[in-house]
């Protein structure tokens, strides 16, 4: 019998614990890999990218329903067929290169179009890890970024070729009034030239009507370049545009010679347009002639019109308020032009004719005198198959104004005591003088506060105040008409500027007519008779 015991005590609690743990362990890995696995299959199920895995041959092991969802096609469609059997026929040749040289390596960035069930392309951005015999692959759908950067695209083209033409239109918008001036004092004493030249000897005459009628040319040009940079005035008024261009039918005939047909397509239901009558079909008439110079070997001239509604989208593109437009579209069956050239035509002085044929400002003036109008100018060419323009601008809806009173003759005249405000010396000494010899009394200022203090101690005495816009000392000519019209209730006034845009607004020509230099003799002596009426 044993005398005694010796007892040794161990803890085990944390070696209970451990096996009870492992035992939870166990009993709840089974329902843990169940819970990951369903969690796996609901990511794939609900995924919006494409998931797939290829064998590295290219070949479907497993897709997601999102292929059905963003393509149309079933696993049953792609299982054991091969990606390329669905890529874009361009997207083949690099893929194929790609799965060729495929390394165990994280890829992104793979860009590649897919085939939709409906034959359509859309654009994927997949990023693929190969593991082994298999790659995993998730694609993000970017059709709709990339039809956004395209939009964007030709939005910043459209905006880099606005600007251009901006900066080029204030470039020869200033040339164009310096010109004017320069031609201001040319034409002015060539007229008076001529007045007081005899009749004998005829050699100086012909010589001074030849120096005019060159100087009246290179005002045409300036004109034209004031048309292309905006800042010509402008007479709008309602226009019935079918009316306009039938009535320019024979002029446009008689235009393009007897180996062209003209077709017009006038559609009934258009409305009217506000614009400077004259201008549209100066416009319309260059549109014409330059058809002509595409057709050398003769064909048809086809002037259409047409309403179109413009909704945003298509008004942001051209950079118009949404609404009802009227296009007047002019189509030849002549060469057309490429893209390069189409791009360009616009531009002042840029002309695909031979020297001495064309000086390059007839489209110019059209695209200014539109973009002038609120409308917008739109070419469309194919080369071998011709040219059509459009010359978009928004209806009128307001009501015909009234018919301007007829001009009086400039002998009935009566005669007037005119303040003439001019900075140039030359110009002002040739309008004091041609003035003078229509019997008018003349008073001469050469700038605002001149003119503005002349006023103020003359006020009653002047019939007619007879300004240049833009003039030194601060003040412009609208500036002295409407401080003369304050001290003078009733005081006539007319402008002359060789550009208005500038400084004229719709309202300020309100206060006053508007002579365009270089004016002859003539144009002064029936706008002066107009305004005293």
């Amino acid at each position: 019998v044993p005398s005694g015991a010796i007892v040794t005590f161990r803890d085990v609690t944390a070696a209970r614990a451990a096996t009870a743990a492992l035992r939870d362990l166990n009993d709840s890995l089974e329902a843990r890999v169940a819970e990951r696995t369903r969690e796996r299959d609901r990511t794939w199920a609900n995924s919006q990218d494409l998931l797939c895995v290829i064998a590295t041959d290219g070949v479907f092991t497993a897709v997601n329903p999102a292929w059905t969802t963003v393509l149309g096609w079933t696993a049953d469609d792609l299982l054991g067929q091969s990606i390329l059997a669905f890529l874009h026929a361009d997207d083949r040749p690099r893929a194929a290169t790609r799965l060729a040289t495929l390394r165990p390596q994280y890829w992104s960035r793979v860009e590649n179009r897919y085939r939709h069930r409906d034959g359509s392309y859309r654009d994927f951005s997949w990023a693929t890890t190969p593991e082994g015999a298999l790659v995993y692959c998730s694609g993000r759908d970017i059709t709709a970024e990339k039809i956004a950067a395209a939009e964007l695209a030709v939005a910043q083209d459209a905006l880099r070729q606005a600007q251009k033409m901006e900066a080029v239109g204030q470039l020869t918008g200033g040339i164009a009034h310096d010109f004017n001036n320069l031609l201001q004092i040319v034409v002015g004493n060539l007229d008076l030239l001529q007045r007081a030249l005899p009749a004998d000897p005829p050699r100086l005459r012909r010589a001074a009507d030849n120096a005019l009628a060159g100087a009246m040319r290179a005002a045409a040009l300036t004109q034209r370049l004031m048309a292309f940079s905006r800042q010509q005035p402008l007479v709008a008024t309602a226009i019935d545009v079918n009316a306009l261009v039938r009535g320019m039918t024979d002029l446009i005939g008689r235009s393009l010679g007897e180996t062209m047909a003209i077709d017009l397509r006038l559609d009934p239901s258009a409305g009217r347009i506000e614009a400077d009558p004259n201008q549209l079909e100066s416009a319309i008439l260059n549109l014409a002639v330059n058809a002509r110079d595409a057709m050398p070997g003769g064909g048809v001239l086809t002037i259409a019109t047409s309403t179109r509604v413009l909704d945003s989208a298509a008004a942001a593109a051209a950079a118009l308020p949404a609404g009802a437009y009227l296009v007047i579209s002019v189509t030849d069956t002549g060469v057309g032009i490429d893209a390069a050239t189409a791009a360009r035509v616009f531009e002042p002085f840029f002309t695909t004719k031979e020297v001495g044929k064309g000086t390059g400002l007839g489209l110019a003036m059209v695209y200014g005198f539109v973009k002038q109008s609120r409308g917008h100018v739109v070419l469309a060419s194919t080369p071998g198959t011709g040219t059509t323009v459009d010359i978009v601008l928004p209806v009128f809806a307001g009501d015909l104004p009234a018919a301007a009173p007829a001009a009086a003759a400039s002998g009935s005249t009566r005669r007037a005591t005119i303040l003439v405000v001019e900075d140039d010396d030359a110009v002002r000494a040739a309008a004091v003088e041609m003035l003078g010899e229509l019997g008018h009394a003349v008073i001469a200022a050469a700038d605002g506060p001149e003119a503005v203090a002349i006023i103020g101690a003359r006020g009653s005495d002047i019939d007619l105040l007879f300004t240049d816009v833009v003039l030194p000392g601060g003040m412009t000519g609208v500036d002295i008409a409407r401080v003369a019209v304050s001290v003078v209730p009733g005081l006539r006034v007319l402008f002359t500027t060789g550009y208005a845009r500038s400084a004229f607004d719709d309202s300020d020509l309100t206060a006053g007519a508007v002579l365009p230099k270089p004016y002859t003799f003539a144009n002064l002596a029936a706008q002066i008779a107009t305004t005293l009426g």
